[in-house]
């Protein structure tokens, strides 16, 4: 898989898939496509494909463990990428459907509607992430404090999910957001085994580490 995974042709190929969602949409928009209420499917659907790549790009670090699968990791920002590319999709279907793009009432719906304050507190987390994806961010900012700020996106799943259940509630449908819950409950837990896990090694090599080889008395 590594082999496949490092194969000059997979980067672009995967770029291309993550896409196809966009493409999709827009076919559906300019065939008239997208049901009776084209603008809440393209809100939805956007706001959908942004918690799907938060969900992909958390899966890469446990994939990457447990299957050795270490090229996956040249991908990750890139998917990230994708991420933060769907949710502007989703502030701006949002902004121009919903609002049409009063940018004063936009301002007044965000402070009244916690979810829709919840989403867009996401979207400003996640801006600073996507800001920072690149080489010379790293560089700049040195690897433990971007690694610092890149723990965020486990805030931004969270305020996504809330986001997702608080706009569910409305109309009492909560099965698909279990799914996410699920998911997303798994990719942390599996990250505090990890960290857990890891702890316990470093403990017990320090404690074989300190112990003083017993001295013959003969």
């Amino acid at each position: 898989m590594n082999k496949l995974l490092m194969h000059p042709a997979t980067k672009p190929v995967i770029f291309l898939l993550c896409l196809l969602p966009f493409a999709r949409l827009a076919y559906g928009a300019f065939t008239d496509g997208l049901g009776a209420n084209p603008a809440e499917f393209l809100i939805r659907a956007t706001g959908d494909w942004t918690l799907r790549f938060i969900c992909i790009v958390l899966a890469v670090t446990p994939l990457r463990v447990t299957a050795k699968w270490n090229a996956l990791a040249r991908f990750r920002r890139m998917l990230g990428l994708f991420a933060y590319f769907y949710v502007v999709l989703h502030l701006l279907c949002y902004s121009w459907f919903d609002m049409g793009f009063e940018w004063g009432e936009i301002a007044k719906d965000i402070a009244k509607r916690p979810f829709i304050l919840v989403g867009f507190s996401a979207f400003v987390l996640l801006t600073p992430l996507a800001a920072t994806s690149f080489n010379r961010a790293i560089k700049a900012m040195g690897a433990k404090r971007w690694q610092m700020l890149h723990k965020l996106v486990y805030v931004i799943a969270g305020l996504g999910l809330l986001h997702f259940f608080w706009m569910r509630a409305g109309k009492n449908n909560f099965a698909e957001v279990f799914i996410y819950v699920a998911i997303i409950a798994v990719l942390l837990g599996w990250r505090v085994w990890n960290y857990a896990s890891k702890r316990k090694a470093k403990a017990s090599a320090g404690a074989r580490g300190g112990e003083k080889p017993l001295r013959s008395t003969t």
